[in-house]
């Protein structure tokens, strides 16, 4: 199979589909790689680099998406993108679609098959290709809200961890799932006063177990999140549900009843986001002031930090490429109901029913795709 990876486009994208080394296992299965020039080059990677482990390089991306029988991307195809793709051909991505009619529908119109990498599922119920990410935002999302609580970033002027005499910031993390542990993990060790909320008792026991007294937990009521969110100095909005658009957690009017200067960061932006004032934001702009509140709303935290992204990602996605590149996207699938679960569009009708539902499009399921 040839197999095409394009630099992303997307405003402070950095990573890229396939590592170096990845490309080396790609090849050594007999397959064969072009990767549009210096796409590596946001994650420290040259052309020599690609060259050296198979891959060819070519000038654009348009040539990518011309001769390639799947295109491996990290972030959603942007329009001068999936106005490229075509029937026939695979894409292997990030897509989230449930939030973005316009990218869904240029998706439908173009009749490629899309697998999204946020919907591929584990035998225990988890989201094996999104964890990586999820682990990446989690973590980082303690750190830019310190820096948002900084007064000169229109913060309420807190040391995250306090010094001593002085109390550290409350941080309330709204959900307890990859994103909210890694995120409260963060915040612990920088010596804020963390609590995680989440409506899975389980999950708060698991939760507890793993960290003992340093992080408190809270079972999510109205009532409890109210009081949490109110009393915080920053808020992590941690809360995804699989391919569909995140719940709007807390809404504008009770953004006046937070403390002035607090901080959200919203973690589920790219799937619209937990709170009702969120809106996505770049990383050349990535606070806004909603009611004398900072929002951190980057809708690609993990490009921030793209060496680091990459490859957690690949080590993630790479045993899928080889399963579709060696099997194609049908057997794969059929052989893989994990797989399958990421198929989301293929030849013009919608494959996933979250999606479907939530965008109006009438819903194919997978058992007659893959019959």
């Amino acid at each position: 199979m040839l197999i095409g990876i394009p630099k992303e486009i997307k405003n402070h994208e950095y990573r890229v589909g396939l590592t170096p080394s990845s490309v080396r296992e790609v090849t050594a299965h007999g397959h064969d790689v072009i990767i549009e020039t210096n796409a590596g080059a946001g994650i420290g990677c040259s052309n020599d680099d690609y060259l050296a482990a198979g891959a060819k390089i070519v000038d654009t991306a348009a040539e990518i998406f011309a001769k390639s029988e799947m295109v491996v991307k990290v972030k959603e195809p942007q329009k001068v993108e999936y106005e490229q793709l075509r029937e026939g051909q695979l894409l292997f991505t990030y897509l989230h679609l449930a939030p973005d009619p316009e990218q869904t529908a240029g998706l439908v119109k173009s009749g490629v098959t899309a697998i999204a990498y946020e919907t591929v599922t584990d035998k225990n119920g988890g989201l094996p290709l999104l964890a990586p990410m999820s682990e990446v935002a989690g973590r980082m999302a303690p750190q830019v809200g310190a820096a948002a609580l900084q007064k000169a970033n229109g913060g309420r002027g807190m040391l995250l961890g306090g010094v001593p005499g002085v109390a550290p910031a409350k941080v309330v993390v709204i959900g307890g799932g990859v994103v909210g542990t890694n995120a409260a993990r963060i915040a612990v060790g920088m010596g804020a006063d963390v609590i995680i909320l989440d409506k899975n008792v389980k999950r708060l026991t698991q939760i507890d177990d793993l960290f003992g007294p340093r992080i408190k937990t809270q079972y999510a009521t109205i009532d409890d999140t109210e009081a949490l969110v109110y009393d915080a100095d920053m808020v992590v909005g941690a809360v995804l549900i699989p391919g569909a658009a995140a719940p709007k957690l807390i809404h504008k009017d009770q953004l006046s009843k937070m403390k002035p200067g607090s901080v959200i960061v919203d973690v589920a932006i790219d799937q619209g986001g937990c709170f009702e004032t969120s809106k996505a934001t770049t990383h050349a702009d990535p606070t806004y002031i909603v009611d004398d509140v900072v929002h951190y709303c980057v809708a690609n935290m993990p490009g921030a930090v793209a060496r680091t992204s990459t490859f957690a990602l690949n080590n993630a996605t790479l045993p899928f490429t080889l399963a579709l590149a060696n099997k194609g996207w049908k057997k794969a699938c059929q052989d893989d109901p994990h797989l399958a679960a990421g198929l989301n569009v293929h030849e013009g009708r919608i494959t996933y029913e979250a999606v479907a539902r939530d965008l109006g499009y009438d819903y194919l399921p997978l058992d007659r795709v893959l019959a």
